[in-house]
């Protein structure tokens, strides 16, 4: 196939904006992409549209991103394309494949020092070395504001002028901090280790040191692709200027409205200021969404709508590609309890109407959230996997399983199926395939098990990944022994399957990802935004971080909060971020102008759901007396009943039907069957006067009479 068919097949399918950022000449781009609007094909398309034309090689390609699963993700993409040979990797993979290849140039021969992948022993050991005692999580706490000084590029000595200016809230005084921080480093240097923002900062000095290695890495590599980039911090941007050497062969794909790590040391200032430090810069904005429905796309403009600040300069109004879906749903609870039991009936209820658990996420601020979901979710018998809270290939029933893998290479005969050899290694381990058992941890742990059979079914039926254009097969190795190297290159890359159960994650864990439901939980004040944000900025990434929350949905969305954290408790406002909520909440107090105004009794009748328990705020909800997903429980026979009455009584007072009883009330009446004057009253709509006129004849109806007269 020629290079301009190729180039051709590469395009098809873009839309106009896409194919502007795709086809834009080299020089630096970037590409301002909102949620949902194909930013992944819009890079990798571009990669694949220079290499086909020729106007780039693959080999000098370096596409860097935030993930392994990114990475891995973006691979794919790049070989089924095409465009083959693409060095796609993570700020830090990269910087230690250099490091490694220069090591013994830059190091005088020796090997690279033993890479530390966790902070957290080291500190606790240095902590008592500066007399500031720190328990695991205090050692935690202390590791991420060393992590952030490395990675915003300041010094022990520099921390506590630095941290002051920042705002930042260290678990100690800035000045204790930085003695820890000290202490750390002489500790490391002791043992000869190294961690991550060591290595990128070697490289950094090997570029900008080492002509010779300057030369070479810039000899490799001369077109850059950065992912992500409003998450890049000001370490990061400093090893892709040593990279770069003065060039401007740069794509970059961000959105400043999902600029959630600012506490880690990222910024968005980079991306925010790139058109202008980049005068020739093509600047192409996505805005069409691919992912979300129009409810959830209107929901997440109104969010964002009203962001202030740096970030909100390059706001993007998204419009949405889908057919229109249901409307989020909007919840208030009496306490957390409710809420999450309420949350986990309705999982099981999506999950039994045919939605995988896969597919459904809770997503909260805080992992101690997470407690109460795994509850509600093990008592309704809900399978669900808690993301973020350990690696998949570091588990230990996945380290157990892949050894009994490994093991069975020898015993299993050649001929054996691929899924068939791995069940039965499994089997080895105390697995049974069929049989989840019961019990949170015990069925997470079940799951994980299950989803390397997945992968082995997946492995053994998909075809390999062939170029555009390219004819023939290629006979994929699916014996055991393949696959064991395949769960091998997927630990090492930490490409890890998905698991078959309700996610739950963090706001921040979920970034990324997408789902096709979703329940956004803990919506209140000092939740989100946590009572740690003070200052405007830090209230604005707040904001940010409910706009990723709301854009992780595919179809169906749902919000709540509870009143109280526990029955009985002081009763909270609801997120000050999302105007549906706080405009109808039954919390909101009247401020200290309107105190001296008569109460609206309009805004203080709140009901509850009668199935369900939660805060009803749609008129034609707070009518019925239940959600609109909560089951209903109508007499059919009464309805017919109460219509045929209606039709008469209209009939007698010429009147249209509806000055009677409108069709929602006569729902209504036929759910909720009152029998007294209050339960009547009860119902929306309806007030002193109709029950006058038609309580005797609705009492009779329900009770299986016929009125005696129509009115």
């Amino acid at each position: 196939m020629i290079p301009d068919v190729l180039s051709d097949a590469v395009l098809a399918g873009l839309d106009p904006e896409q194919r502007t950022a795709v086809t834009a000449p080299a020089g630096p781009v970037c590409i301002l992409a909102g949620a949902g609007t194909g930013k992944t094909r819009a890079i990798t398309h571009r990669i694949a549209y220079r290499t086909l034309t020729g106007e780039i090689s693959p080999r000098h390609v370096l596409a860097v991103t935030f993930t392994a699963r990114a990475a891995a993700e973006m691979r794919a993409r790049l070989g089924a394309l095409g465009a083959t040979g693409v060095q796609a990797r993570t700020f830090h993979a990269a910087a230690l494949r250099q490091l490694r290849y220069f090591a013994p140039r830059l190091l005088d021969g020796r090997a690279v020092p033993e890479l530390v992948e966790s902070k957290v022993r080291l500190i606790g050991l240095a902590a008592a070395k500066a007399g500031v005692r720190a328990d695991r999580t205090g050692a935690r706490d202390l590791a991420g504001e060393i992590e952030w000084a490395k990675s915003s590029l300041v010094e022990p000595a520099e921390y506590a002028v630095a941290a002051t200016k920042a705002h930042r809230e260290p678990p100690h005084e800035p000045a204790r901090v930085a003695e820890v921080f000290a202490a750390y480093e002489t500790l490391k240097r002791r043992q000869g280790v190294i961690d991550f923002e060591d290595m990128l900062r070697a490289v950094v000095w090997g570029i900008e040191e080492h002509a010779d290695v300057a030369d070479e890495i810039r000899a490799q590599y001369r077109h850059f692709v950065v992912d992500e980039y409003q998450d890049v911090n000001p370490l990061q941007q400093r090893l892709l200027d040593a990279w770069l050497g003065g060039r401007d062969d740069l794509t970059v794909v961000g959105d400043a409205s999902q600029t959630i790590y600012s506490f880690t040391g990222a910024t968005s200032g980079y991306l925010i200021d790139f058109a202008r430090q980049r005068r020739a810069a093509v600047v192409v904005r996505l805005v069409r969404d691919y992912r979300s429905t129009p409810q959830v796309v209107g929901l997440a403009n109104a969010v964002i709508r009203q962001a202030r600040g740096n970030e909100a300069r390059l706001r993007l109004e998204l419009v949405g590609q889908r057919p229109p879906g249901a409307e989020p749903e909007l919840k208030i609870f009496p306490d957390e309890a409710g809420e999450a039991a309420a949350v986990a009936r309705r999982c099981r209820e999506l999950i039994a109407a045919g939605t995988p658990a896969s597919e459904i996420a809770v997503l909260f601020r805080i992992n101690a959230q997470s407690e109460a979901y795994e509850e509600a979710l093990a008592e309704a018998q809900v399978p669900y996997m808690v993301r973020g809270a350990e690696r998949f290939f570091e588990r230990p029933e996945v380290r157990q399983a892949m050894i009994a893998l490994r093991a069975a290479v020898r015993s299993t005969p050649g001929e054996t199926p691929l899924v068939t050899a791995v069940v039965d290694a499994l089997a080895a381990t105390g697995w049974a395939r069929g049989q989840p058992p019961t019990g949170g941890a015990a069925r997470e742990q079940w799951e994980a098990l299950a989803a390397l059979v997945t992968l082995a079914e997946e492995y053994e039926k998909a075809p390999a990944l062939l170029p555009i254009g390219q004819a023939g097969a290629v006979q994929r190795d699916v014996t055991l022994s393949a696959f064991n190297d395949e769960l091998a290159r997927r630990a090492e890359q930490q490409h890890a399957p998905t698991l078959s159960g309700v996610t739950l994650a963090s706001l921040h864990a979920a970034k990324g990802l997408e789902w096709d439901a979703v329940f956004l939980v803990g919506l209140a004040d000092g939740t989100l935004p946590t009572t740690y944000a003070k200052t405007p900025d830090q209230l604005e990434e707040e904001r940010r971080l409910l706009y990723v929350g709301v854009t992780r949905a595919r179809e169906w969305l749902w919000l709540s909060y509870g009143q109280t954290r526990s029955g009985g408790g002081r009763a909270r406002r609801p997120c000050r971020f999302l105007p549906q909520l706080e405009r109808h909440s039954p919390t909101e107090r009247a401020g200290a102008a309107d105190r001296s105004r008569k109460p609206d009794r309009r805004r203080s009748q709140v009901s509850s759901c009668r199935i369900c328990g939660a805060t009803l705020l749609a008129g034609a909800d707070r009518k019925l007396g239940r959600c609109p997903t909560c089951p209903s429980d109508l007499d059919q026979d009464l309805l017919d009943r109460l219509t045929e009455w209606r039709s008469a009584t209209a009939a007698e007072l010429k009147v249209p039907a509806y000055v009677v009883f409108t069709d929602a009330t006569l729902v209504a009446l036929a759910e909720r069957r009152p029998s007294s004057p209050a339960e009547l009253l009860a119902i929306a709509g309806i007030g002193p006067r109709k029950l006058g006129q038609y309580g005797a004849a609705v009492f009779a109806l329900v009770g299986g009479t016929t009125p005696d007269t129509a009115s």
